[in-house]
């Protein structure tokens, strides 16, 4: 029988399995960066592109380096976030091939379910960030109610590039929340009525948790509490569709 699903193996085979399954993690983390690195051209092109609305129609520089290393140092943090992107399926494979064995069979449907909806929300949040928070958060935070005609924007490359990446990361993960609550209600660590009655407080800290996250205009922060409020209370009303989470 496989080792990964045997789950009356012994301590050590599990802590071998882990193990194996951690080096694995790395091996891909460390192929994705080098896949990355030699991608990093196109990958900076899509992660500068929210700011050509400074300079639209290709004329000049946006972006300008400060620092002999910061190229170079940047290259290479952008190529191991995005390998950590890239390698992402086996990371999960992983994870799942780990777990599964000390499963119940339909707390293996439910995990499978959500995998799958999770990836859903995955590129929905990044495309939702990318093209529509992004850019209207670059637009007013660079528009004329705060910088005057007469002066001149010059941005920082390394800081901004991390602005983006950083931006998207938080959005992919805090959207990730309703697909953790769902799980939570399936395995019945948590109870539909006691969320519905914790909704107020919770809608309170999402604007708090967005204003963290966000650039310091309400613009961007209502574009990330507003959705990520609707699918909380959505979390619940799937919960009561299909029985989870009891009354």
């Amino acid at each position: 029988m496989d080792r990964a699903v045997d789950k009356d193996m012994p301590l050590t085979g599990h802590i071998a399995e882990l193990r194996r399954l951690l080096i694995l993690s790395l091996a891909a983390l460390a192929a994705g960066s080098v896949v990355a690195y030699f991608m990093y051209p196109g990958i900076i092109d899509f992660l500068r592109r929210p700011f050509s609305i400074i300079a639209p129609d290709g004329e000049g520089n946006t972006l300008f380096i400060n620092s002999i290393l910061e190229g170079f140092v940047t290259r290479l943090k952008v190529s191991v976030i995005a390998g950590a992107v890239l390698s992402i399926p086996v990371h999960l494979y992983g994870g799942v091939r780990f777990v599964f064995p000390g499963l119940r069979p339909r707390e293996r449907r439910v995990i499978s379910a959500a995998l799958a909806v999770s990836f859903l929300f995955i590129v929905s949040s990044f495309l939702y960030s990318y093209r529509t928070i992004i850019p209207v958060s670059v637009a007013f935070l660079t528009g004329k109610e705060f910088i005057p005609e007469s002066t001149g924007i010059l941005l920082g490359f390394t800081g901004n590039i991390f602005y983006i990446l950083q931006f998207m990361a938080a959005a992919l993960i805090v959207f990730q929340i309703p697909i953790l609550l769902e799980v939570l209600l399936a395995v019945k660590a948590v109870r539909r009525k006691t969320l519905l009655g914790m909704g107020r407080f919770v809608v309170v800290g999402i604007f708090i948790l967005a204003a963290v996250i966000t650039p310091p205009d309400f613009i961007t922060q209502l574009a990330i509490a507003l959705p990520l409020s609707g699918l909380y209370f959505l979390t619940i009303l799937v919960a009561k569709i299909f029985g989870l989470g009891g009354e």
